[in-house]
């Protein structure tokens, strides 16, 4: 699996977007100024070297601060758009189930984005990139088909595509 890049687009409902957003927004507001008022607070009392409601703010801070990036960066690449149609066709967003050419199990993903999944937490599943070989490979081909891609490190694989439907 690839990692995301600052430039790679990610595929998102409508919906999915305006929870990221309002995610955001309430980091950068409530969260943010609750947080700077505990440090305030905290360098009120004194030496900072021993004081642990100051470096907890603290440490709380820098996450949030990861969190508003992440969340800034995904909607920077996020592409809107509606489910993908059911007629079988891999398209980002889709659950997709391949076989490797020569075996009998399958493999089951989601081919998007990691972001979208931990909008549900209930959903354990691994996560390819549209970007990513396999999922290159595989983005537009039908159920039935097959596809092949070089991994890298130089292997060539040969995957049949036994069901794609919407996440």
């Amino acid at each position: 699996m690839t990692q995301p890049t600052d430039t790679d687009t990610i595929w998102v409902t409508q919906e999915a977007y305006d929870r990221l957003k309002q995610e955001l927004e309430h980091l950068k507001g409530d969260v943010w100024t609750d947080i700077t008022t505990k440090i305030a607070a905290a360098r009120d009392e004194g030496d900072l070297k021993e004081n642990g409601g100051y470096h907890a703010a603290r440490e709380e801070q820098g996450k949030t601060k990861a969190r508003i990036d992440q969340l800034e960066s995904m909607l920077r690449r996020a592409e809107v758009g509606d489910k993908p149609a059911d007629d079988g066709t891999v398209e980002a967003g889709m659950i997709v189930t391949i076989r490797f050419e020569g075996d009998t199990d399958t493999e089951e993903f989601l081919l998007g984005s990691r972001e979208l999944l931990s909008m549900d937490s209930n959903v354990e599943i691994d996560v390819y990139s549209p970007t990513s070989p396999l999922g290159a490979a595989i983005l537009d081909k039908k159920v039935g088909d097959s596809a092949s891609y070089e991994t890298p490190n130089g292997k060539s694989i040969t995957v049949e595509i036994v069901a794609a439907k919407p996440f």
